[in-house]
């Protein structure tokens, strides 16, 4: 998971615009974004890590770190402002020990045991800078100085900052303010001259000299290819160079230093592709031999310096003996080998005063080219591995497991030269080839118990540090909590001065009631307090700081600040500027309200509170609504066992629901919905034949022919009748007055009773243009239809409903569809719209009742045409 660093100048010289219109900020910002976004295209970007470092102090410039997200990083990238001084060496410090916080707590050093490349944790930091003089509080400096002190523990373990996984690249942003008009150079982009490029290529990384656009986008697509999971070496040559080639230039065969005889370059360390975690198992071996009796370790240096020797020797490679491999960064090392075109012969690598009683040390591997000659690697085998591997090879072919004495002697000798920190990594190589006793259990490591106190002891405050600085980050700095009373020094101060006092009285016509004595020494450090802590205070200011378009606004406010006839009425904050707010924070009411005091509790808590809508008088909660869409969610509370269909009512009054229907009610016939009149008719107005209504005037809706159109049911449908349609119900016409009596017959309640159906009671509603007493057969017509769309749009309402519902009851569903009012047309449109409900619900089991139920009606209506024809 590799961690990528940006570290942000943020100085003043940033501000300076190119001839593109933009800062170098504005640049840099962008540049980071694009570098993500090419990141992103590689498969491997999703475990990266990003951190965000700029030049503020420790820990304020730390903006992004270890526990930041993604969304965090981006918000400070935004925020960032080019407000301070050059203190780039300070800021590589902070980004150094904010990458090496956390590296003592999991071990991934293994200090004074060995180094091993496959515990690593590969760092690139990428500084965006304009190459500026460096400056800092102490003033300017010719060269970059990273400080010595640190909070950091175990700094004192490595002689450098960083680390062998950690490299630092450069983009020194050298764009000019006025377009070139020569064309651009093409091909590499060159490194830069400024103070940071020596520091770059001592981590092994580089410096880019960015001096267009174009550029900045080509020097981003490298970078992009230079993360990779690495740790960096130094290779140097020791003893004679190598027989030169027949072929050679004559030139080469000189003696002069070549390029190849000191390599600074990355050996990749490639992950497991099972596991996404690099596996080895033998360490590049420590620059010293370990003594039990030494109480500190010596620091080491960052990169390991390894030398390698030009005398051909035979690559050694034994059948169940583990061994590491390493591919090498290309470099003139890499390229004078594959010249060569030796992939059957190697050179062996060593680390000096490794060994007990040798200074060069004894070959712990060796540089190999490939068998394709198109890369060189690095074989990591055990330590003096031409002593130990013939050793392991006659245990294996000649003793078969079973050593002799004179084994055993040789395999002692061997282990005295070896240093002790290898003994882990031997015994696991032991057990992988089957030979698991071979080493004793109780054999020292080598370390001794002073320095394992100290590197645990160190362990446990680099995590109290790493607590620490991760809660100090995100915090801003503190700004004075007033304006600080400065002493300027001896003379006579201005209120003092008589001629002053005279020219105050000649503009106000009074004298100014100013102190007679005043001793600013007596203020001296003091803060005045501020009544407003959001304001800031205005002091001394630049007159130079004061755009034009503002100098005479500030002269009105001064004159009016120096023309007040008391002292505690000078103000460094004028009245109009209280009410002067950025219009980007105009409608920011939310910090208002937080910052306003709480208000006292409602005396009536079942009353609604009061949604404010500052900014949007249509604003609503959305809390509280509901959606009746099956393909939306819910927002609103619910109690639990409720549909989201179910009416929930919140206030504090009683629940009220509308009265269901007589169609609805199961097991009764449909009759029109009829209303008690408003006052007592007289019987004579009242054509009644023994209480039954005439015959002409019975109305069966069952076989009157109107037309239901297909738009009007769909849209009627999804909304069912509200209170409009109930008052309808209650004012009826002398037609449903006569069909009254029919109601009181089948059950239902009288004149002047309440619906045990309606809680809330009913409302009586007075008539006064009662309405004819016969209707024409056009109004009966329409009558009809309007009684019809609304009895289907209640059913259809009811049977959504149900549809909903879990389970696989369906008895209700078609008890209700064969209440459906209509023609054969509008019962088919209202149950092909009844199947397309429940396919939303993917009820496959209605849907094939629904079907059968449709054809059955399909082919009444068949049998009734051809009985009709004969």
């Amino acid at each position: 998971m590799p961690v990528l660093l940006f570290l942000i100048d943020t100085s003043a010289s940033m501000n300076q615009r190119t001839h593109l219109g933009t800062t170098y900020l504005d640049i840099a910002k962008g540049a980071v974004e694009t570098f993500m976004k090419l990141r992103g295209r590689d498969p491997a970007s999703r475990g990266d890590r990003y951190m965000l470092v700029n030049f503020e102090d420790v820990p304020f410039g730390i903006k992004a770190g270890w526990k930041e997200s993604h969304a965090t990083f981006m918000t400070e990238l935004r925020n960032l402002q080019a407000t301070g001084l050059t203190t780039i060496g300070q800021s590589l410090r902070t980004a150094f020990d904010l990458l090496n916080l956390n590296r003592l707590v999991t071990g991934i050093d293994n200090y004074g045991q060995g180094r091993n490349p496959f515990f690593l944790e590969p760092a690139i930091i990428i500084a965006i800078t304009d190459g500026n003089k460096l400056t800092s509080s102490g003033g300017v400096q010719d060269e970059l100085h990273l400080p010595l002190t640190t909070p950091l523990p175990g700094s004192e373990l490595t002689k450098e900052p960083f680390r062998w996984d950690q490299r630092l690249f450069a983009l020194v942003l050298r764009i000019p303010g006025n377009a070139s008009v020569e064309p651009e150079p093409l091909g590499g982009v060159p490194p830069d001259d400024s103070p940071i490029t020596p520091m770059c290529e001592v981590t092994g990384g580089r410096s880019y000299s960015v001096f267009s656009q174009r550029m900045l986008n080509q020097c981003l697509e490298s970078l992009v290819q230079k993360i990779q999971s690495g740790v960096v070496i130094n290779f140097e040559k020791t003893g004679p160079d190598p027989p030169p080639l027949e072929d050679a230039p004559a030139e080469v065969m000189k003696a002069c230093p070549q390029p190849w005889h000191c390599c600074h370059k990355l050996i990749y360390v490639r992950p497991n592709p099972k596991t996404g975690v690099p596996i080895g198992h033998w360490p590049i071996p420590e620059a010293f031999w370990p003594d039990q009796n030494s109480p500190t370790l010596p620091p080491r240096s960052a990169h390991p310096h390894v030398r390698f020797s030009c005398l051909d020797a035979e690559p050694m490679v034994i059948d169940k003996v583990p061994f590491d491999k390493y591919e090498l960064e290309p470099s003139p090392l890499t390229q004078y080998i594959l010249e060569r075109k030796s992939p059957h012969t190697c050179w062996q690598v060593f680390v000096c005063n490794s060994a007990k009683y040798s200074d060069l040390g004894q070959p712990f591997g060796y540089l190999k080219a490939s068998t394709a000659l198109n890369c060189v690697n690095l074989f990591v085998m055990p330590y003096n591995y031409p002593v130990l591997l013939p050793l392991l090879d006659d245990l294996i072919k000649v003793h078969k497991f079973k050593p002799t004495l004179k084994w055993r002697q040789s395999f002692e000798n061997y282990l005295k030269t070896m240093p002790p920190y290898y003994i882990g990594s031997l015994r696991k190589a032991l057990r992988i080839m089957g030979a698991p006793n071979l080493l004793a259990d109780n054999m020292e490591y080598g370390l001794s118990y002073s320095v394992v106190s100290y590197l645990k002891k160190l362990s446990q405050q680099s995590k109290i540090e790493y607590d620490r600085l991760i809660a100090l980050i995100g915090k801003k700095p503190q700004s004075d909590a007033g304006i600080k009373v400065r002493w300027r020094g001896g003379g006579i101060s201005l209120a003092q001065r008589r001629d002053f006092i005279q020219q105050l009285q000649s503009l106000t016509g009074e004298a100014p009631t100013l102190p007679i004595e005043l001793n600013p020494k007596e203020f001296q450090g003091f803060h005045l307090a501020l009544l407003n802590k959001g304001l800031k205070p205005q002091s001394f200011r630049n007159p130079y700081d004061i755009p034009r378009s503002h100098i005479l606004d500030q002269l009105s406010r001064m004159r009016r600040n120096l023309l007040n006839t008391s002292v505690c009425n000078l103000r460094g904050q004028d009245s109009d500027q209280l009410h002067s707010v950025p219009i980007a924070q105009m409608g920011n009411y939310q910090d208002f309200l937080k910052a306003a005091p709480q208000p006292l509790r409602d005396a009536d808590p079942e009353q609604p509170k009061r949604l404010h809508t500052f900014g949007n008088p249509f604003k609503l909660d959305k809390k509280g609504m509901m959606i009746d869409e099956a393909d939306e969610f819910v927002t609103g509370p619910q109690n639990k066992g409720k549909r989201p269909g179910d009416n929930n009512m919140q206030g504090g009054g009683p629940k009220r629901r509308r009265c269901m229907s007589p169609l609805l009610r199961l097991g009764r016939a449909y009759t029109p919905p009829v209303t008690p009149p408003a006052s007592p008719r007289p019987t004579e107005d009242m054509d009644m034949n023994n209480g039954t209504p005439e015959p002409d005037l019975i109305i069966n809706h069952m076989n009157q022919n109107h037309y239901v159109s297909d738009r009007s049911s769909d849209s009627e449908g999804d909304h069912p009748s509200g209170p409009t349609d109930h008052l309808e119900n209650h004012t009826a016409s002398d037609t449903e007055d006569i069909l009254h009596q029919d109601e009181e017959e089948n059950g239902q309640p009288p004149v002047g009773e309440l619906s045990p159906d309606s809680e809330g009671g009913a409302e009586l509603v007075l008539v006064e243009d009662q309405p004819p007493r016969y209707l024409t057969p056009a109004a009966l017509k329409k009558h009809i239809h309007n009684e019809t769309i609304k009895v289907n749009n209640e059913l259809r309402a009811l049977i959504t409903k149900e549809i909903r519902k879990p389970g696989r009851h369906y008895e209700k569903i078609f008890l209700l569809l064969k209440q459906i009012q209509g023609t054969l047309d509008t019962r088919l449109i209202f149950l092909q719209n009844i199947i397309k409900e429940a396919a939303r619900f993917k009820k496959r089991v209605l849907i094939e009742q629904l079907e059968n139920f449709l054809e059955e009606i399909h082919n009444r209506s068949n049998n009734m045409n051809h009985v009709e024809m004969l």
